[in-house]
Formats: structure tokens, C-alpha cells, sequence
């Protein structure tokens, strides 16, 4: 390890050199508060820019044990050091001259959910914070002093004043500790209290527009109808009450833009824990819960659709289904056995993105169509089996249709924003409606595993796979929340709608790619993403990196690897 002063030597040196020169700085520094490291640097001003990172022992920083002991109290705790430092240094940012990304200083940008990001690291005995510098130029040629001034002026306070507990007002990263706390006892009363989700009285659920997930000011806060009010004496603070939704099959209705969907993307949202002032902190979602939707044109791969799809036509085989242009109907279908394949124990189906044939038939185009003219078998008639024979929980929003609400155990209106418990009074109308039995097989979950297919690699040119076949050549973009592109294959992810960050989708492509690097046979799908969790769990999300350890990479869960895997035509 070098010392400060010969970095700021070496910047003199390499003053109104060429760009590249810049490379020489690679290495580590001792700033006697932190390590400073320079892991990549730029090929120049106008390309990525060049990857840092401060280093502190975990020791030093001074933050009482208690706040990283757990896992989700170490999270809550990265989330809330990373917000702070990147609030420090985005002051700084564009302060110094130059051309191109010249004078950039940023990391990773959080949200309103709390998530563990390879930007901000608490391992056992270390902190480690990664960011991102344009290293300034003039044109291409090398201007020092800029970057002497971001390294020694603009960092040492930013890094101080984020990373050493002494200069943090105490209560503040104890509320953080807290909020933790409270999420993870509610999670655990989920199990325990056998219900799929809680929303607390006073949430508030309507965000600001369709593009920000910012609380609306002055929306209606959510009260829960008293027949589904469930009470909880939380760690820290004081009891706390809200709407409980039991597991089972639970409807949600109501006319339009009366908050029906609005409930929905806040239980979607509530598998991760929120930060406080979010309005969702206590809206707390099982886990593993999955939104399904129909996804016209997706590929599928040698799925069992037997449960729901049968008889074809074209006589095409439903217990190993495979079609590069699904229809809305199959690709749900799909979804609904995908997500089994991925242990969700709930889902979660908005009737509106939903393909209404899958969902349900109703008599009359039953007395038209003739069930044996009909291969496909609804939702409708899989939903109770799907809760009492496989353990997986509904929750349905519906607006037109009224066929779930003869296989609903809980049915919650939504009336300007508030929830009330119609059951008793749809209860009394279904005799009016009946709703005939399908026709269907007998409830059958695939046994079979499906195989994911690991190396695909290409010869390089001395005859020979492996090191210079396509595996060693892979290179991928991200697009946003839409996806990222594999080479020149997409792997589309616009629908899986509890992708809450970008940064997800890059963890995810990194992933991808060691699983095909990694993988020399067949294994399956679930032992693909087994293997992909464990080792982000047990090396972290830098096991995934394309290079050198950088910021940009947040933690999926377990069921967006499935959906990605899924996802992959290659």
C-alpha cells in the first residue's frame, strides 16, 4: 500500500500528459482515516467513468455492533450510509473542469426501498464504499489539479462525515435500527399469524405519479375495516394495528380509480422493507409473493402446462411445452407455473394485465364453446386446489367479472381509497349467480425438474472451446428496469413488475453470465438459480462483477433469478 502524499506526487507527474497516463494511478492509498483505491480507470473523459473505493476497518468506524449483527439490521444500516454519502458527494459533483464526465463523483442512488447494493459493503471486519470519478481532462489530455482537488479536498469530508458513527446524530441511525427491527417482527408475525400480508391505519399508499414512488401529499390514509384489523406489539414503540389479509383466496374490488390497484402495487412493493417517511414502512408482503400477468410474445421452454393447458389442436405436447410466441393465456399459464417452480407461496394478478380467457369462462361461452373444444383450463378452477392442495395464497384484483368471488375467502372493496370487508353481503348474492364446474383433470403439480442448459461456447480460433469461446466474450448493457441485452439477444424483464431498481437488472446480467460460465452440462433450472442465490449469499453480489469490483449492483431476490432464467432464449 502506497501513502497519500505519493499519489498526490504522482498526479504531478503525469500533468498535461496524455489520457492513459492516467492509468498508472491504479492501486491503493493510505489516507490514515481510510484506504483509497483506484480499481479502474477510464480509457477516456468521455467513456465510464473510473471506479474507486474507500476502505475502512469496520472497527475504526466506530457504529455500535448491534446495528449489523442481523442481516436485515446491516442492510437497513447500508442503505442509510449510502444515502448520506451520496447526498455528500453529489455536492461535489461537476465542481471540477474538464471535458467529457470530467469532474463526475456519484454512486448508487436509492430509492424508497431498502436494499443491500454492492455500492456500500459491511462485511465482518470491513466498510467498503464504491463510487464512480470522471477523471478530469482537457480534452484528452491529463488536467492533475482537478483531480488532486476531488481526491484531497472534496472526498476526506465526505467520507468522514458518512462513514464514522462520531459524527451522527445518534438518534438517527437508531430509528434506522428500529424501523429494521419492527419490519422483520412483522414478517415473522406474517407466518406465524398464518396471513400474506399487513397495511398498517395511517400507510399511505398512492404515490406521487405513475414515474416516482414518493408518497402523494394529502392522499386519504389507509384505515383497515375492523373485521380484518389485526393489532401487533412491535419491539420499538408502541402497538400497532392494520389491515391483516389471511391466507387463502382474497378478491379485491371496487369501481375504477378507487384505489383497487393502488392496495395491489403496495403489496407487490411489500416484499422489501421501505424507509421511514415512505407512507409503505408498515406495509409488509410475504416474501415470496410473485405478481403474474399475461406476457404476449414471451418465450417458453419445456414447461409443464398440463395444469391449465391441454388437448392442443396441433397436438403439441403441454406436459413439455416450448414456444418462442407465447399467447396471453399460455404465457400466464406459464407465469402461474414458473412461480411455483420458484417456491412463491403467493400471488398476486391484476384482472386488468391478466388474458380474461385464462382467468375465467363464463356460462354463456361455456353453452357456445364445448369444453372438449376448449384447452384451456381457468384460473378460476385451479384457484382453491392452488391454496389447499399446493399451499399458495390469491390475492386478486377484479372489476368486471364476478365469477371469484364463488371461490373467495376474503373480499375487500375499495370505496375512495378505504378498504371495507364485503364478504357477508357477496355471500348472500351468489345464489343468484351460480357459476358452473369446469370440467378438469385432477390437481397435479410437474414433478420433473426442467434443465437449464449451461455452455454454449463457440470455437475459438485455435480450434477449442473454453477460453476464448463466447463464454470468455460475453458482454451485456442494461436497459432500465426493461431488461439487458446478452451479446445481441434480449433478455426482456419489462414485465416482471417487482423489479424496483435498475441496478437489479445489472445484478441479474451479471448473473447470467457466471452461470453460463460456471456451467458445463445440463442442470435445472432450479438448481441454476439455487446455486446463483447461495453464492450472492455467501460472496456477495462481487462474485458477479464484469471486472472490477464496482457500484451498480443491487440484490434481486430468489424469484426474479427464476424469471430471468426463464426469460433467456438462449
Amino acid at each position: 500500500m502506497q501513502q497519500a502524499i505519493q499519489l498526490r506526487e504522482s498526479l504531478k507527474n503525469i500533468h498535461r500528459k496524455s489520457y492513459p497516463a492516467y492509468k498508472s494511478l491504479k492501486g491503493t492509498y493510505d489516507f490514515r482515516d481510510y484506504t483509497f483505491s483506484i480499481d479502474h480507470v477510464q480509457g477516456d473523459p468521455f467513456a465510464a467513468p473510473s471506479s474507486v473505493s474507500v476502505s475502512i476497518p469496520l472497527k475504526r468506524t466506530g457504529f455500535p455492533e448491534l446495528y449489523y449483527r442481523e442481516e436485515h439490521c446491516r442492510v437497513a444500516l447500508e442503505d442509510a450510509l449510502l444515502r448520506r454519502f451520496s447526498d455528500k458527494i453529489q455536492k461535489f459533483s461537476f465542481r471540477a473542469n474538464g471535458s467529457g464526465k470530467s469532474g463526475l463523483i456519484s454512486t448508487s442512488r436509492c430509492g424508497q426501498s431498502v436494499l443491500h447494493r454492492s455500492a456500500l459493503v459491511i462485511t465482518d471486519t470491513m466498510l467498503i464504499a464504491r463510487f464512480e470519478i470522471g477523471f478530469p481532462a482537457n480534452g484528452r489530455t491529463i488536467n492533475a489539479p482537478e483531480l488532486e482537488k476531488i481526491i484531497f479536498d472534496f472526498l476526506p469530508p465526505a467520507v468522514t462525515d458518512s462513514f464514522y458513527y462520531k459524527n451522527w446524530k445518534k438518534e438517527t441511525l437508531q430509528q434506522v435500527y428500529e424501523l429494521a427491527e419492527n419490519q422483520q417482527f412483522i414478517r415473522k408475525e406474517l407466518e406465524k399469524r398464518k396471513l400474506v400480508a399487513f397495511c398498517a391505519d395511517g400507510s399511505i399508499l398512492p404515490r406521487v405519479s405513475g414515474v416516482s414512488e414518493k408518497p402523494m401529499r394529502e392522499a386519504i390514509p389507509f384505515v383497515s375495516p375492523e373485521s380484518l384489523r389485526v393489532s401487533m406489539k412491535l419491539p420499538f414503540g408502541e402497538e400497532i394495528t392494520g389491515m391483516g389479509i389471511p391466507q387463502g383466496v382474497t378478491l379485491i374490488i371496487g369501481g375504477g380509480y378507487h384505489g383497487k390497484y393502488t392496495l395491489l402495487q403496495a403489496l407487490e412493493q411489500g416484499v422489501y422493507n421501505h424507509v421511514r417517511g415512505d407512507g409503505r414502512e408498515y406495509v409488509i408482503t410475504e416474501d415470496t409473493a410473485l405478481k403474474l400477468r399475461a406476457e404476449d410474445g414471451r418465450s417458453i421452454r419445456n414447461l409443464d402446462l398440463s395444469l391449465f393447458i391441454h388437448d392442443l389442436p396441433n397436438r403439441k405436447n403441454t406436459h413439455c411445452f416450448s414456444t418462442e410466441d407465447a399467447s396471453g393465456s399460455t404465457s400466464q399459464a406459464a407465469a402461474v407455473m414458473e412461480g411455483i417452480e420458484a417456491g412463491s407461496h403467493t400471488f398476486l394478478i391484476d384482472e386488468d394485465t391478466s388474458a380474461t380467457n385464462f382467468l375465467v369462462r363464463d356460462a354463456f361461452m361455456q353453452q357456445v364453446v364445448h369444453g372438449d373444444k376448449e384447452p384451456i383450463t381457468p384460473f378460476f378452477a385451479r384457484v382453491g386446489d392452488l391454496y389447499e392442495k399446493a399451499g399458495i395464497s390469491t390475492i386478486l384484483v377484479a372489476g368486471s367479472s364476478g365469477a371469484f368471488f364463488h371461490v373467495a375467502d376474503t373480499v375487500i372493496q375499495m370505496d375512495a381509497y378505504r378498504p371495507f370487508d364485503v364478504k357477508e353481503k357477496s355471500d348472500a348474492l351468489l345464489a343468484q349467480y351460480p357459476v358452473p364446474d369446469f370440467e378438469k383433470d385432477s390437481f397435479r403439480l410437474p414433478k420433473e425438474k426442467r434443465m437449464f442448459w449451461g455452455k454454449t461456447a463457440k470455437k475459438s480460433s485455435g480450434g477449442h472451446g473454453g477460453r476464448g469461446g463466447r463464454e470468455d466474450r460475453m458482454k451485456t448493457k442494461v436497459m432500465g428496469k426493461d431488461g439487458f441485452s446478452l451479446d445481441h439477444e434480449m433478455i426482456d424483464l419489462r414485465y416482471v413488475e417487482q423489479i424496483t431498481d435498475t441496478e437489479q437488472v445489472a445484478a441479474l446480467s451479471g448473473m447470467l453470465k457466471a452461470i453460463l460460465r460456471e456451467n458445463t452440462a445440463q442442470i435445472s433450472v432450479e438448481k441454476a438459480a439455487e446455486y446463483l442465490w447461495q453464492q450472492m449469499k455467501r460472496k456477495g453480489l462481487e462474485c458477479f462483477f464484469d471486472g472490477c469490483p464496482k457500484c451498480g449492483y443491487t440484490e434481486p431476490r430468489k424469484q426474479e433469478i427464476f424469471l430471468m432464467l426463464n426469460r433467456f432464449r438462449g
